[in-house]
């Protein structure tokens, strides 16, 4: 079968009805309990941007103590799929480019990002993290989660590009195959990009998995006021 070199946007979009299925896998159950009460209650209070949030999975958790998300996604197939879900507090869904965050007003007091940076090029980490520090407050709680690479549990790297950028070949169940950009970041690597922006930082590495948090420093969001804002709007 063909391997299509396809863009992450338009892969995710395939994969819509799809999605969730990586979430049953039996070796990962634990860690994702671990995870889920995590997500389910850093956020108590907080009005938080949510990036990438695909079909709403981390969503519903975050949902349990925050007091307001805005959920971004690039793909409608995914965001109408979340849109269907119940949720335990206000969430405003909405399509927009992550490295632009167009139509996304600020400052939260918090943002999430699950399974989002190893998609991201590591030549445009930095861009990344400034668009977002540009829609938080200072001292913004900041989570993110993701994936480590686990031989025999993960879809085995196909190839490693010149920026140091990896790759694996994704098979959907309509039998197409797609390379898909899936970089491993490791603490240090993280903890470099990281600690110019954060303070209190906090890495931790699951089996299969990672968890981070940190506080946005007082100056490291662009354009972010002193406080945060009471709701989404």
């Amino acid at each position: 079968m063909l391997t299509i070199k396809t863009e992450l946007a338009d892969y995710y979009a395939k994969r819509a009805t799809e999605y969730e299925r990586i979430y049953q896998k039996p070796e990962r159950q634990e860690d994702l309990k671990q995870l889920q009460d995590v997500v389910a209650n850093v956020f108590d209070g907080l009005d938080v941007l949510e990036i990438a949030c695909g079909t709403g999975f981390w969503t519903r958790f975050a949902s349990l103590s925050a007091k307001s998300i805005v959920a971004t996604d690039y793909n409608e197939e995914v965001l109408s799929i979340a849109r269907e879900k119940d949720y335990g507090c206000p969430i405003t869904f909405l399509k927009t480019d992550v490295y632009a965050l167009d139509g996304v007003d600020g400052p939260f007091s918090a943002a999430f990002a699950g399974f989002w940076w190893s998609h991201v090029p590591k030549a445009k980490i930095d861009g990344f993290l400034g668009v977002l520090n540009s829609k938080l407050a200072r001292g913004a709680t900041v989570v993110m989660i993701d994936n480590r690479y686990v031989e025999g549990s993960s879809t085995q790297i196909a190839r490693e590009d010149n920026e140091g950028n990896t790759y694996q070949i994704r098979e959907l169940s309509d039998g197409s195959r797609h390379e898909v950009l899936k970089n491993f970041v490791k603490e240090e690597e993280f903890m470099t990009r990281i600690t110019p922006l954060g303070e209190d930082c906090r890495f931790s590495s699951l089996e299969y998995f990672w968890l981070a948090q940190y506080k946005l420093k007082i100056d490291a969001g662009q354009g972010a006021s002193a406080d945060a804002r009471n709701s989404p709007g």
